[in-house]
């Protein structure tokens, strides 16, 4: 038995032991309920940081708390692993990125082991692995036989220094989300997914996920499916192309159609350079698209972006009114929107008013306010409120809101335009010009065109003897002849295999069902095992990736449902976003960003002496050195104390500012934990089983131990962590200053003990689970039942009781709890005090407020 708390020994020994007994081992069993929490899986960069840590921590303590609550939990670990820094190392160090790739899961997952989280690592999967990628190829096949896998040239996002297509929620500032380089325009031919098939059930379905799901997620998630209501409306070009009569727009303001004064097109538009071509424009046509297809797209469409654009040469009729109207190409037009082209309405949109106030184009007013002049010259800025149409024929005199649908239906009887819903939504494009990602399993022969790999040659694997010396730009598989080259399965002719490899977002749209079945050879997973676990009950992760990784999974779900897999409709019930972990940063003049360790304790560097500029608290990064290795503080102060002060600091949902000196407090708290049960052991040993079997009777440490226990309880299941062990510093602070008055309070101490050593077990599981020990358990703490506090403890003996006599305060008196209202009558009108205002009066009236007060009312 340890005397000190030797948190190196106690920490190793059970995490051994739970090892050892597979007690974090989860099987289905569908006569018991059924809890899953997952955290998002990791990329296996090699080291954990406190970002990690934090995230771990949290759905640790949700799965302990509800092993203890009585479910069976699923919380298993697995790693993301394909991924351009396993193909950057190949490179750069000529190191296969398969083996990159394992020794850094092979690190993490000691580093995770050593943090004592409770996870089942009997399912344990690497998206790398041939037999998990091997199930995405054949879902792959059959997306492909139901049109939701095709081919298509676009224009896409394109990253020289990683050497592949972004998909839109990949590009963060006109940066690459992962290396941060510029990104620029490139047309590729691309496969993409069919996510706009399910554009209206994504949408539809986020009603389902309120309450569960953070609102600010469901807003982004709304706002980037984009539902727009409106009309599609032609207009056809005054002088006809090669396969152009018209061009399409979308609008949701068709009551200002007649104030359109001009058309812009996106660059990306197919008609951007064919309306120039031949023309005395084509040159400055091709220069302006060129150049503004490289620009970031979100930057483009930003109000304070400067409008930009070029005449075509070319004009459009209006429909409505039959006149000639110029077509631009504009640089805030995006393809992604509508049709990609874009009917100018100065008078009413404050964009197109920028833009023909500086190419000197028409503006002409068609709705009108209260004081809106109907010279567009006289107008300083466009009007965009409610009105009354004007300078629209027949429609003047409308409101512009039924305008809209007068406009619309007009549109239909010239055959012009109909009613319609847009999205902002695009199909997903999945091609990956890299090597360490899962190859798209199709073939390209020249007599039989695109032809699926037979699915008894599934998985298609990556080669194996590249020299990536060779390879420092682009993939080794386009330049791979051995594997590149094939036969077509059908004709027997020469053929190709796709080059591209997908998107490593498709690995993590399915993997959280992967776990239901790990092992399972026969499918992609075991329908029922699935059906059993899912959907996931807590999902925890950043809400960065509330657009790309839940927005994908949901789609993926939904297409696994409608090929027969699963009857799921979502993946995730709720969801956790966690906040960052923050740090101060240092910066010294001479020589950059400091670590913590290279400032002074008066502020200045300790390479020069130079004062410091202390910056703001930011997230935790490496460029910035406001990093700290959590191994390093491991071995200092033990995995219980990293993981109790990660959540005793703020709210999971906030971000936690990183303080040394809170990670100090944590560890003597914890060291007084140990002294408090240690010191008591004795009585532990000696009442242990007199607790167990019950026992009565009130006193002040019991009182406390129930109301923590009532209080942790509601705030673990609110997510409240912070808040909860904040009770149980409350329950240990008064554990160590209680002096038991007789056999009762020695007991109600051992039973405020084991309360407190259940409650504190989730979050400090080593100590914990010594300290269970000592006082006499064999079971495991972590596989004990909840405890229960009991409201007769929490309810007290008496209270005060505020008399009112015709409404105003005249007397306090203690009362029994027990009394009921004839008691509390009969209290009253006993006192002393009360007996004089009562004195030639007759009462005619009694209230009373249990537990609070009484009125009596006299006359």
């Amino acid at each position: 038995m340890e005397k000190d708390y030797n948190f190196a020994k106690i920490e190793n020994k059970w995490r051994s032991k739970w090892q050892k007994s597979e007690i974090f081992k989860s099987r289905s069993d569908r006569k018991q309920k059924k809890f899953s929490v997952l955290e998002m899986f990791p990329y296996p960069s090699g080291k954990l940081h406190m970002g990690h840590v934090r995230n771990y921590s949290i759905g640790d303590v949700i799965a302990r708390t509800r092993r203890a609550m009585g479910f069976n939990v699923l919380y298993p670990m697995g790693w993301d692993a394909f991924g351009l820094p396993a193909e950057n190392a190949a490179i750069n160090a000529n190191v296969h990125p398969a083996e990159w790739t394992y020794k850094n899961i092979d690190q993490m997952r000691s580093q995770l082991k050593a943090l004592g989280y409770s996870y089942d690592w009997s399912r344990e999967i690497a998206t790398c692995h041939p037999q998990y990628f091997r199930w995405e190829q054949q879902v792959f096949q059959e997306m492909y036989d139901r049109g939701l896998a095709y081919r298509d040239s676009s224009f896409v996002n394109w990253c020289d220094s990683c050497n592949t297509v972004l998909a839109n929620e990949q590009v963060e500032n006109g940066q690459c989300w992962r290396c941060s380089s510029e990104v620029r325009q490139k047309e590729l031919v691309q496969w993409f997914f069919k996510i706009t098939d399910y554009t209206e059930e994504l949408l539809q379905d986020l009603e389902h996920l309120e309450g569960g799901w953070p609102d600010k997620v469901l807003t982004m998630q709304r706002n980037w499916i984009g539902k727009s209501h409106g009309a599609l409306i032609k207009f056809k070009l005054e002088k006809s192309l090669a396969d152009w009569e018209e061009i399409e727009v979308f609008t949701t303001r068709p009551d200002t159609l007649f104030g359109v004064t001009f058309m812009s097109i996106a660059p990306e538009h197919p008609l951007a350079l064919k309306l120039a071509a031949g023309t005395s424009q084509e040159e400055k046509v091709t220069a302006f698209v060129n150049k503004v297809r490289n620009e970031d797209k979100i930057q483009r469409t930003s109000d304070d972006y400067e409008k930009e654009g070029v005449f075509t040469g070319k004009y459009v009729i209006n429909p409505v009114n039959n006149k000639k109207i110029p077509v631009y190409i504009g640089n805030f037009v995006l393809m992604d929107y509508g049709t990609g082209a874009v009917m100018a309405v100065p008078a009413h949109d404050q964009r197109d008013f920028y833009f023909a106030r500086k190419y000197e184009l028409p503006i002409e007013v068609v709705i009108k306010g209260e004081d809106t002049p109907l010279e567009g010259s006289k107008l300083e800025e466009a009007y965009v409120e409610s009105g009354v149409m004007v300078n629209s024929g027949k429609f003047d005199g409308l409101n512009n809101e039924e305008g809209k649908e007068a406009v619309i239906k007009h549109l239909v009887e010239l055959n012009k335009g109909d009613h319609t819903v847009n999205y902002r939504l695009r199909d997903w494009g999945i091609s990956r010009q890299r090597y360490w990602g899962s190859p798209i399993p199709m073939i390209y022969c020249d007599k039989c065109g695109v032809v699926k790999v037979p699915l008894a040659d599934l998985p298609v694997t990556l080669p194996d003897d590249v020299n990536w010396e060779d390879h420092k730009s682009g993939s080794p598989l386009a330049s791979h002849p051995a594997w590149k080259n094939t036969q077509c399965p059908q004709c027997g002719s020469p053929a190709r295999r796709d080059t591209d490899t997908m998107d490593t977002f498709v690995e993590s749209s399915w993997y959280f069902l992967r776990y239901t079945s790990p092992r399972y050879q026969e499918s992609i997973f075991n329908k029922e095992d699935a059906e059993y676990w899912m959907g996931v009950d807590q999902y925890i992760g950043g809400v960065e990736h509330a657009v790309m990784h839940l927005l994908y999974a949901r789609f993926f779900t939904k297409v696994l449902r409608d090929l027969g897999y699963i009857d799921l409709d979502e993946p995730f019930k709720r969801l956790l976003t966690q906040g960052m972990v923050t740090m101060e940063t240092y910066k010294c003049p001479d020589h950059g960003w400091l670590f913590p360790d290279q400032v002074t304790d008066n502020n200045k560097c300790v390479i020069c002496q130079n004062s410091i500029e202390i910056g703001r608290v930011e997230k935790m990064s490496k460029s910035k050195k406001n990093v700290v290795d959590p191994l390093e503080y491991i071995e200092k102060y033990g995995a219980d104390t990293i993981r109790f002060f990660m959540l005793s600091d703020s709210p999971p949902d906030r971000d936690l500012e990183w303080s040394d000196s809170g990670v100090e407090g944590a560890h003597k708290f914890i060291r007084k934990v140990w002294r408090v049960v240690t010191e008591n052991l004795e009585l532990c040993q000696k009442y242990k089983a007199a607790v167990e079997s019950g026992i009565e009777g009130k006193s002040e440490i019991r009182k406390i131990a129930h109301a923590s226990l009532k209080k942790v309880s509601e705030d673990i299941e609110r997510f409240h962590f912070n808040t909860a062990l904040a009770e149980i510093r409350v329950l240990f602070n008064s554990l160590g200053t209680f002096k038991a008055s007789g056999k009762l309070e020695e007991k109600h101490i051992v039973e405020a003990i084991c309360f407190g050593l259940q409650m504190i077990a989730p979050f400090t599981p080593h100590v914990a689970e010594e300290l269970w020990k000592m006082i006499g358990e064999n079971e495991f703490v972590t596989n004990y039942p909840w405890p229960k506090y009991q409201e007769k403890i929490l309810k007290e003996d008496t209270f005060e009781l505020v008399v009112q006599i015709n409404g105003k305060v005249r007397q306090k008196i203690e009362a029994s709890a027990d009394l009921d209202k004839e008691g509390i009558k009969k209290l009253i009108i006993d006192d002393d005090k009360v007996k004089t205002y009562m004195e030639g009066k007759n009462l005619v009236k009694f209230i009373y407020v249990p537990g609070r007060l009484a009125n009596l009312v006299l006359k």
